[in-house]
C-alpha cells in the first residue's frame, strides 16, 4: 500500500487536518516603492482596494489601501505561525507588541482569549523590486487553552535550526519551525500551544531540495497525522508524482525526490486535538456559543484597545528587524 493516502489539489487556502485549521502561502512580486512611502510605485487602477486578492501583475494589495497587507483585525481561540522567507512584515497589536520581521524569521502568536493586530507588508526598496514570500499557519488551541492570555513570540532566522543533508549543489534543507528531525529540535513554542506538549508530536518543517535530490522523511507516531504541501517544483513521493498538491501521508518513512528544477514543500504534523471546531472568520471555538461570545467581546473592546490613528500602521522606513514585547522589552537578531 502506498504511503500516500490522499492527494488534494492546492488552492489559495490550503486545507489542514486537526489541529491545523489551514495554511496560506503568499508569493508577491511587489514593484519598487514610491520613494520612502513604502507603498507600490505603480498604479492601483483595476484593483478592488480593500479586498484585492487579484494577483494582478504578480502581486496583491490584500486589505491594504496604500501599503499592502492586513490592517487591524481580531483573533480568538487559535494561534498564527507566520514564517517570512523573503521581504518583511510589520506587526502591531492591541497588547502593545510590535515587530518588523522577515528573511527567515517566524512570528508565533497565541491569540487565546483575544487579540487585535495588523500585518502590513511595507516595500523598503525604491530602486528594485520588493519580492515577498511567507507562510501563515492557523494552529488550533485545545479547549482548555482557548481562554489563555495572548502571547507574542519572535523566532529570528539566525536562531532557527536548519538541518542540511547532502553536499553543496545536492542538498536537502529542513527549516525546523516546530518539532525535530535528525536529533535537531526547534525553538520552544509558546507555553499554551498544542506544540508545547511533546506527546503531541507536532512538527512544522519547510523543506527545499536541490534538483534530482532524494531524501527520507522519517516515520512518525501513528497517533499523529502528517500532510505534505508541495508548492515549488515537481516532487515524487513513494513513486507518485505531485504537482501543486497536498498529500496526506501514512506514518511510515518515505523517500521523496525532487524534479529537474528542485522542489519545495511544507510539512505539518501533529496528534489531533479531537474537539469540535466551530469557526466564524477569525474566531475559533468549540461551540456556536463560543463564537457568539467572541463577537460580543470584540465589539465590547475586551480584546484590548486599538488606540493608534491608523488601522494599518507601518514602522519607520529605515527601521531594521526588531520585536518589542508588551512589557516594553526589545529584541533584535
Amino acid at each position: 500500500m502506498s504511503v500516500v493516502r490522499q492527494v488534494v489539489p492546492l488552492g489559495a487556502q490550503w486545507p489542514g487536518i486537526d489541529p491545523f485549521l489551514f495554511a496560506v502561502h503568499h508569493r508577491d512580486e511587489f514593484p519598487p516603492a514610491d520613494g520612502q512611502t513604502m507603498r507600490p510605485a505603480a498604479s492601483l487602477e483595476g484593483r478592488s482596494i480593500g479586498q484585492d486578492f487579484s494577483g494582478k501583475d504578480g502581486w496583491s494589495m490584500y486589505h491594504g489601501d496604500t501599503v499592502p497587507g492586513f490592517p487591524q483585525h481580531p483573533h480568538r481561540g487559535f494561534e498564527t505561525v507566520t514564517v517570512v522567507l523573503e521581504g518583511v512584515v510589520d506587526h502591531t497589536d492591541s497588547l502593545g507588541a510590535a515587530a518588523r520581521f522577515g528573511h527567515g524569521d517566524t512570528q508565533w502568536l497565541t491569540a487565546g482569549a483575544g487579540i487585535s493586530h495588523s500585518e502590513m507588508m511595507p516595500l523598503l526598496a525604491d530602486d528594485a523590486p520588493n519580492p515577498l514570500e511567507l507562510f501563515q499557519i492557523w494552529l488550533n488551541l485545545a479547549p482548555e487553552d482557548k481562554s489563555a492570555q495572548p502571547h507574542f513570540d519572535m523566532f529570528w532566522a539566525e536562531d532557527t535550526p536548519v538541518v542540511v543533508r547532502g553536499e553543496n549543489g545536492a542538498e536537502a534543507r529542513f527549516r525546523v519551525i516546530a518539532g525535530e528531525i535528525d536529533g535537531v529540535r526547534a525553538l520552544d513554542p509558546p507555553p499554551n500551544s498544542w506544540a508545547a506538549r511533546p506527546e503531541n508530536h507536532l512538527a512544522i518543517w519547510i523543506v527545499t531540495l536541490d534538483p534530482g535530490v532524494s531524501t527520507e522523511l522519517p516515520a512518525f507516531d501513528p497517533a499523529a497525522g502528517r500532510v505534505l504541501y508541495n508548492y515549488g517544483g515537481g516532487l515524487t513521493v513513494d513513486g507518485q508524482t505531485l504537482g501543486y498538491d497536498a498529500a496526506v501521508l501514512a506514518p511510515e518513512a518515505v523517500t521523496v525526490t525532487a524534479g529537474e528544477n528542485g522542489a519545495a514543500f511544507l510539512i505539518l504534523q501533529a496528534r489531533p486535538i479531537g474537539a469540535p471546531v466551530v469557526q466564524q472568520g477569525p474566531f475559533v471555538g468549540n461551540t456556536r456559543e463560543d463564537v457568539i461570545s467572541a463577537m460580543d467581546d470584540y465589539r465590547a473592546g475586551v480584546f484590548g484597545q486599538w488606540d493608534l490613528t491608523s488601522n494599518g500602521p507601518v514602522h519607520a522606513h529605515g527601521e531594521t528587524r526588531f520585536a518589542r514585547y508588551p512589557d516594553g522589552t526589545e529584541s533584535r537578531p
